[in-house]
């Protein structure tokens, strides 16, 4: 896969009102997730005077890791996004605002060199043109600062779900059916959990001044050995949600935007891709037993963290 992804345009496109709705059904990160990112970060001489997140989106993650640093920035290249993270608000633990711009990872608009200490991406690497965001934060990192890039997958329906093998056959058949073809190469980037990222050193040109000895991956939710718990990812477990709040989290995916903007007569309609796939699982949950009206979903999760060091 090319190191220079597909530049992103559905989310840079949102409305403010798009953005106030993506805020409302995507979740905060875990405490140990935070933790994890700032242990690693801190352990290996990090300092934690200024924080800078990026494809920052409504300001989720750099509200609640800014109360760490004295200074707390959030870029975003939509408007509609940072419309809405400056609606939100938030303070860095000096008690001084969130400053939220609207910028491209690729760009930093604003940033002096040399002045950030932890360069942070919450599901959102996968949008970026890589060596250009490597060459960049290799700029405006001090020495010893940290990149943390984290993404998640959602592809697996939890075992306490009534049927769950046959509605994840069913998800699984209606994604290749109706959403593969609508998918960016970072959809997949971070299906793979960041497995094909590619990274300062694996770029075209390399970017040198990171140090690949002390890269960390950790894996949540994988089975692996040494992976944490998943449910330690999201602040709240994938929680079981009814089939109006599904229906409404799949207007939020990227895929599902794309759909309807190729789709436009049959987007909020019983033809609308979200519609159809609440339809079919309603089906399988009632075959199983589910009364009308009870029916639930829940997935079972799983995420990664990375973390790349500048070299001192």
């Amino acid at each position: 896969m090319s190191s220079e992804a597909v530049p992103e345009t559905t989310f840079r496109s949102f409305t403010p009102a798009e953005a106030s709705n993506y805020a409302q059904f995507r979740r905060d990160y875990h405490p140990t997730l935070y933790n994890t990112i700032l242990s690693r970060h801190i352990s290996t001489g990090g300092k934690v005077d200024t924080l800078l997140d990026v494809g920052c989106g409504p300001g989720i993650a750099v509200r609640a890791l800014g109360t760490r640093f004295q200074h707390a920035i959030g870029f975003d290249p939509s408007e509609g996004m940072i419309t809405s993270a400056k609606e939100l608000g938030g303070t860095s633990g000096s008690g001084e605002p969130i400053r939220f711009e609207v910028s491209a990872a690729e760009d930093l608009s604003g940033i002096p060199d040399g002045s950030i200490d932890l360069l942070t991406a919450a599901t959102a690497a996968h949008w970026f043109n890589m060596p250009a965001f490597w060459a960049r934060a290799a700029e405006v990192l001090k020495p010893g600062g940290s990149v943390a890039l984290w993404t998640y997958t959602s592809a697996k329906i939890a075992d306490s779900v009534p049927n769950p093998a046959a509605i994840q056959a069913a998800v699984h058949a209606f994604q290749k059916e109706h959403l593969v073809k609508h998918m960016a190469p970072g959809s997949f980037l971070s299906q793979g959990l960041y497995v094909d990222l590619p990274l300062p050193w694996s770029v075209e040109p390399p970017v040198a001044d990171f140090d690949k000895e002390s890269f960390s991956r950790i894996e949540f939710g994988t089975g692996k050995e040494g992976a944490l718990p998943g449910e330690q990812f999201f602040a709240v477990g994938e929680p079981e949600v009814d089939l109006d709040k599904l229906e409404a989290l799949m207007g939020t995916v990227s895929t599902v935007k794309r759909w309807r903007q190729e789709n436009q007569e049959k987007a909020g309609t019983e033809e609308d891709i979200a519609r159809l796939m609440r339809r079919k699982v309603e089906r399988l949950l009632h075959e199983a037993g589910v009364e009308k009206g009870k029916e639930v979903i829940k997935r079972a999760e799983s995420g990664v963290l990375l973390v790349v060091k500048k070299k001192a």
